[in-house]
């Protein structure tokens, strides 16, 4: 890791990585600016739901960056680059990890980890990008949410020191950026694609009229999942319109 790229700070206890990562970026000029914490109070997931993470048993980050070479139409490429950065390190711990549309990390049926993306813009550009994740590392209880989590000491069963897997994590986040500095989004969404969780084969989904079974056709530039249905209808969902059906139970 190129650490004259990247401010880190580590923090044992804070509310939101992501509210530090907001402050560190009016006053540090690197690259990226990265916030760490063994707890956060507060911790923030996808349209307001909570990350469960008992002190010290997972990795919590966030990383900040100025995209102002991306137009915000496109900033489902920061979520990409997130995604494929945890994925990537993950798979090199163990296989089998998938990138479950749009950010979450899954194991089998399973979520490992969820990232949260806020955005600052300057007037029709980006003055930056905050990228918070969570992963399940070495907890082994969870009481609330997601609704069907695993964590890497379940899957490898040992503990991973949360340090090394941060900095594989950057070294992999390192590489991406630089591919969507350099304009090459097809590569990037070429990967991404062929990490999807349930990225061949029909599955079932519900939305707003019932359920029903189809498989992923694609994933539009701005984010928009594309299914197609057993009838080869094709179906268009924005965030949080459609859900996945598991064995009962239903994730976003």
């Amino acid at each position: 890791m190129n650490n004259h790229l990247f401010f880190i700070t580590h923090l044992p206890e804070t509310t939101s990585t992501n509210d530090e990562v907001k402050r560190l970026l009016a006053i540090h000029a690197t690259k990226y600016v990265v916030a760490t914490t063994s707890f956060q109070t507060a911790g923030r997931g996808q349209q307001d739901n909570k990350w469960e993470s008992q002190p010290t048993q997972n990795l919590l980050y966030s990383i900040g960056v100025r995209p102002t070479f991306l137009a915000p139409r496109k900033q489902f490429r920061l979520l990409q680059v997130a995604s494929l950065a945890v994925c990537n390190a993950l798979n090199d711990l163990s296989s089998g990890f998938k990138i479950k549309w749009p950010n979450d990390i899954y194991y089998e049926d399973r979520k490992i980890s969820g990232t949260l993306i806020e955005n600052e813009l300057n007037g029709q550009n980006f003055k930056q990008c905050i990228l918070g994740t969570g992963i399940n590392l070495n907890q082994t209880e969870f009481s609330t949410y997601p609704p069907n989590p695993v964590s890497l000491k379940q899957i490898i069963g040992q503990n991973t020191n949360g340090a090394i897997l941060l900095e594989q994590i950057l070294n992999q986040f390192d590489l991406l950026y630089q591919k969507l500095e350099q304009g090459d989004e097809f590569q990037l969404a070429a990967a991404y694609r062929s990490h999807l969780f349930r990225g061949e084969g029909e599955y079932l989904y519900r939305d707003e009229a019932g359920t029903f079974n189809a498989s992923i056709q694609t994933i539009e530039p701005d984010g928009h999942l594309v299914l197609q249905t057993s009838d080869g209808t094709l179906k268009r969902y924005h965030f949080k319109e459609v859900k996945y059906v598991f064995k009962e139970r239903e994730c976003n």
